[in-house]
């Protein structure tokens, strides 16, 4: 394999923004399947786009198994329609979750602003009746 092919790990780390320890611990997921060359790790273009896909996934919140299984169905032999379908599904509910936690923290967020205008309020009576006394 010609070295156009293959990259080093460091050049995986500035390439993708991620820590050496980070490729080791996906390595060892069995997520990332580097060739190695004595303590050399070689990483090939279908490991470059696993790790792309594993950071779009954990981006998302998708869990490790879940990206694992994921990445498993493409080689299930019906041209990745498993793999698309499955992909489907958990992004969709992935999304419906992160929308009601969207809504969850706009309450939230909602609400603070409330008791902050109540308390900036609250503050000011009080340092009036401050200055008056």
């Amino acid at each position: 394999m010609s070295d156009e092919t293959t990259m080093t790990i460091r050049q995986m780390c500035d390439t993708y923004d991620v820590t050496p320890r980070t490729l080791r611990f996906y390595e060892a997921k069995e997520l990332l399947f580097p060739i190695r060359q004595g303590t050399k790790r070689l990483f090939t273009r279908r490991d470059r786009a696993r790790l792309k896909l594993i950071l779009r996934g954990k981006r998302f919140g998708f869990s490790l198994e879940e990206i694992r299984q994921l990445l498993d169905l493409y080689n299930v032999g019906d041209q990745q329609a498993t793999q698309l379908a499955r992909t489907y599904e958990l992004a969709t509910q992935r999304l419906a979750d992160m929308v009601h936690q969207r809504e969850e923290l706009d309450e939230a967020i909602d609400d603070l602003k409330r008791q902050l205008d109540w308390g900036a309020q609250r503050l000011e009576e009080l340092h009036a009746k401050a200055a008056a006394e």
